[in-house]
């Protein structure tokens, strides 16, 4: 086994990389707490929360993010992680806001997708309906 001063870490979202870089800890929120990842340590799976997740890179500086729901795979000196939904900045007090607006805005979208999937099984089903009426 080798020991490494760093880790690399990849922050995905399902449609882009929020980050991707070495790191010297990562501390995240699972179900059962808050926990955090040096070099080094021993590999799991875990399921994150929606919660504040940080980095802290090479330089020493700590990179801040809001997350959604998600998955932290930690293999080797790699961590893997992605989540639905997620958003970086320096403020805490800013990103706050930032991902309660953009999680409010993807909810109304996800509500008014789940209405249109709705309209269409019923739709559907009408028409199966209507079908099987039609038969002599």
């Amino acid at each position: 086994m080798s020991e490494s001063d760093h880790m690399q870490v990849r922050l995905q979202l399902p449609s882009a990389v929020l980050f991707e870089g070495k790191a010297i800890q990562v501390n995240a929120t699972a179900a059962n707490g808050s926990f955090g990842i040096l070099p080094n340590h021993v590999d799991f799976l875990t399921a994150l929360v929606p919660s504040v997740l940080l980095i802290k890179t090479l330089d020493n500086s700590e990179l801040v993010f809001g997350i959604d729901e998600g998955l932290l795979v930690k293999k080797g000196a790699g961590v893997g992680i992605v989540v639905r939904r997620g958003s970086q900045s320096d403020d805490l007090e800013m990103l706050r806001e930032t991902v309660g607006s953009q999680f409010a805005e993807m909810e109304d979208d996800e509500r008014a997708a789940r209405a249109a999937l709705s309209k269409l099984e019923a739709n559907m089903v009408r028409r199966f309906a209507s079908l099987r009426q039609a038969r002599p």
